[in-house]
């Protein structure tokens, strides 16, 4: 059989300086960046307040008077307003039996909650939690929050969808990138100092992504506030901005405290100068 294979071609030392320098000159831009961990960061205990350990948290937003909490399960789903969160609540709206509440944000005057499996957004009057409407979508919701324009979700990937607040249709997606990490998992969700910061279901760690590139600016990890125990559903998830005192409030599904923490870093406080468990 005959050989129709190109003879080799030999390119002279000269020709092959400019390839040699492309090569040299690209990869420590692309890959060492992609490499790089995410830092860590360390926080400060502002407050802890006691409340309920059968909440199953979904979703926690805080406008600096009022809170608005979804606790999720089939047949067990609610959405709840508070003054004090350690009390009973001002107002509490129970879902269908067949509709599992997920996260949920406030902005307009509206409340929006997610459904987990339903494909369901519902709409709520921010006064008096009065019904506005519906949306529908596919695939599952998780958390939600909103940069002040759009409403930002999740869905349990590792993709976050931007979605107008009027129809709730997708206006782009974003992937969750950095740190050698597949960020799959991604929960409930709260923007805070231009960041969206997100629980990661079963993981202690709460992330800030950037949310033009997707990157994972950084992490805080709340293991040091868990409860201990070793029910599978106890897991961290619920975070609020609170303002006035430029801290988040986070939580977990069944756990009995809210806690107050600031991170040292990303707009909360001084940059971290080093990484390292949470200071109590």
């Amino acid at each position: 059989m005959a050989n129709h294979r190109r003879p080799l071609v030999r390119l002279p030392v000269p020709a092959l300086a400019p390839l040699l320098f492309l090569f040299l000159a690209l990869p420590p831009v692309t890959l060492a960046n992609t490499g790089q961990p995410v830092p860590r960061l360390d926080y400060e205990l502002l407050e802890q307040r006691a409340r309920p350990g059968d909440h199953f948290t979904q979703g926690l937003f805080f406008d600096g008077e009022r809170w608005w909490e979804s606790s999720g399960l089939f047949g067990r789903s609610w959405l709840a307003e508070y003054t004090d969160p350690t009390a009973r609540p001002v107002r509490r709206k129970w879902l269908a039996s067949d509709r599992f509440a997920e996260g949920l944000t406030v902005l307009d005057g509206q409340i929006y909650l997610l459904t987990y499996k339903a494909g369901e957004l519902q709409r709520y009057r921010r006064e008096d939690m009065s019904p506005l409407g519906r949306h529908y979508y596919t695939g599952e919701g998780w958390g939600l929050t909103s940069d002040g324009d759009q409403l930002i979700m999740s869905n349990g990937s590792d993709t976050l969808t931007f979605r107008d607040p009027d129809s709730f249709k997708v206006l782009r997606e974003l992937k969750v990138t950095g740190g050698g990490e597949q960020w799959t998992l991604l929960n409930e969700l709260e923007y805070a100092h231009g960041l969206i910061w997100a629980n990661i279901w079963h993981d202690t760690r709460i992330i800030a992504i950037d949310p033009q590139s997707g990157a994972v600016r950084g992490s805080v990890d709340l293991q040091r506030l868990d409860p201990g125990s070793q029910h599978p559903d106890m897991v961290a998830n619920g975070i609020a901005w609170d303002k006035a005192r430029n801290g988040l409030w986070v939580t977990g599904k069944f756990w009995p405290r809210l806690y107050l923490i600031r991170p040292q870093g990303l707009g909360f406080g001084a940059p971290a100068g080093q990484s390292g468990p949470g200071r109590s």
